[in-house]
């Protein structure tokens, strides 16, 4: 297959399935024709970069058709046709390459929306800056959505997608795996029975650090050939092309222009057991804490403080998020974590209760607790622990499977658990950290007309300016 010099604004390819053969090829069909727990469903994948490594094969495992592909930089797509799954070459890679033989191959997500009449459900893997344009068009066009995390670059943006919910008859999912674990659905369950008693502080922290923050570049390095640059920018300003920016998450996401850094990555997950765990609103006051100047990338260290008002039976709480080489919650908390693990692990979440500590990694899985009144100085699992046992369960189980969910869901399985209501509160809570941020001081929320009390400048930060040339 031939790769073009260049992509036309509205231009796409259609692959070759030859050499292949035609019993390793999945069947194509269109997926109204069949009954809803049996039938296969018709998938786009939007963006071909590193996450869409992960989600390409949980699709194709559960046998449902990945009819597009979708990319401005053609050669992303490209690996994912050869089968690259990351690392060395398999009978996976083989097996994914097989899986995607006949998808066609769009450079423009609107005209993918436009071409396949088919399409059941639309996987979006592209950069945070896209999520709102690529999730609001599917949404109109009635297609199941799954969207990596955040759902938003801006608290605007997570109020838009909130508003189209109630009206959506579609299923939405967001990346947030670690919300199908087991160990995270029982921590939910062990919070809201009250067995740590009152929690009035949680801690979210990952030691990773990038480099001080600092301007962008003026200097652009050459543009590939095979990338539409201008289009990759999309919603956000067109930057000076610089190769780093297609690193991943980790190098584009450290620029303001196209994401927010730790907070948006790992905060997403971080957030997500705490949001769900104490049925948190909106946050009443952010301050944001960090030892140098803020430019235009995410800064080296940051501390960031939410205060939650009091809500059904749960009592006014703090939730910290600390990132940098040596984050971690204050010291004065950690002696349960260092008595368990032999230190304090390298990322987590810790609710501090009254009548005791419950510790997952930063995906909210994995969760451990230890009571006051224990006998055993270290934490035990939260499947394990005595007290933990006459807590009935409540959520549903998936063993893990958060793309099965989804695609069972979308068959008209059981609705999934990290739906878009869910994802746009989360979005609403890390991106107005990043508010705090870039104001340069706290702020009071007012989340009924998105607005900080008596902090103008913070309204460019809360409404990002959007160019439109890529957009629906």
């Amino acid at each position: 297959m031939s790769t073009p010099a260049a992509f036309s604004r509205r231009s796409f390819f259609k692959t070759s399935a030859a050499g292949l053969g035609a019993l390793a090829l999945p069947q194509i069909f269109t997926s109204r024709a069949y009954g809803a727990a049996n039938r296969k469903l018709n998938v786009a994948v939007i963006g071909c970069g590193n996450r869409s490594r992960q989600l390409i094969p949980s699709i194709l495992q559960e046998g449902d058709n990945i009819v597009a592909l979708c990319d401005v930089h053609r050669s992303q797509i490209d690996l994912r046709l050869g089968g690259d799954i990351g690392g060395k070459k398999n009978a996976k890679s083989a097996e994914v390459a097989a899986g995607l033989a006949r998808a066609r191959i769009y450079d423009d997500y609107r005209k993918l929306f436009e071409t396949e009449k088919s399409l059941d459900a639309v996987v979006i893997a592209s950069g945070q800056n896209w999520h709102l344009a690529m999730t609001k068009l599917a949404l109109e066009a009635g297609k199941h959505v799954f969207c990596e995390k955040p759902l938003a670059h801006s608290a605007g943006e997570a109020r838009q997608i909130a508003r189209m919910m109630p009206a959506s008859k579609v299923v939405t999912q967001i990346g947030t795996q670690g919300g199908s674990t087991d160990t995270f659905r029982r921590s939910m369950e062990i919070i809201q029975a009250g067995v740590l008693g009152e929690i009035r502080e949680v801690h979210c922290w990952i030691n990773r650090f990038f480099p001080a923050s600092e301007p962008i570049a003026t200097q652009a390095d050459a543009i590939p050939a095979d990338l539409n640059w201008d289009f990759w920018c999309g919603p956000s300003r067109m930057l000076p092309f610089k190769q780093h920016y297609l690193g991943g998450c980790l190098q584009w996401g450290r620029w303001f222009e196209f994401g927010d850094g730790h907070l948006a990555d790992m905060g997403a997950h971080a957030h997500n057991l705490p949001l769900r765990a104490l049925k948190l609103g909106p946050p009443v006051r952010i301050e944001a804490f960090c030892g140098e100047p803020v430019k235009d990338s995410y800064p080296s260290a940051t501390r960031f403080r939410w205060d939650f008002a009091a809500r059904e039976n749960f009592p006014p709480v703090s939730v910290w998020w600390h990132d940098g080489a040596d984050a971690a919650p204050p010291a004065d908390l950690t002696a349960d974590l260092v008595a368990t693990y032999g230190k304090v692990p390298a990322n987590g979440v810790l609710f501090v209760g009254s009548k005791g500590i419950l510790r997952s990694d930063a995906w909210g899985v994995g969760g451990v607790m230890r009571l006051k009144d224990d006998a055993n100085p270290k934490c035990r699992g939260v499947l394990e622990h005595e007290a933990a046992k006459p807590v009935p369960e409540v959520y549903p189980r998936v063993a893990g499977q958060h793309m099965k969910e989804f695609l069972d869901a979308c068959r008209g399985g059981p609705k999934t658990f990290q739906d878009f209501n869910y994802a746009a509160r989360a979005a609403e809570f890390g991106m107005t950290g990043i508010v705090a941020l870039r104001a340069g001081q706290p702020i009071d929320w007012d989340s009924a007309n998105l607005k900080a009390r008596g902090c103008p400048q913070a309204d460019e930060f809360i409404h990002l300016p959007v160019r439109k040339k890529w957009l629906a």
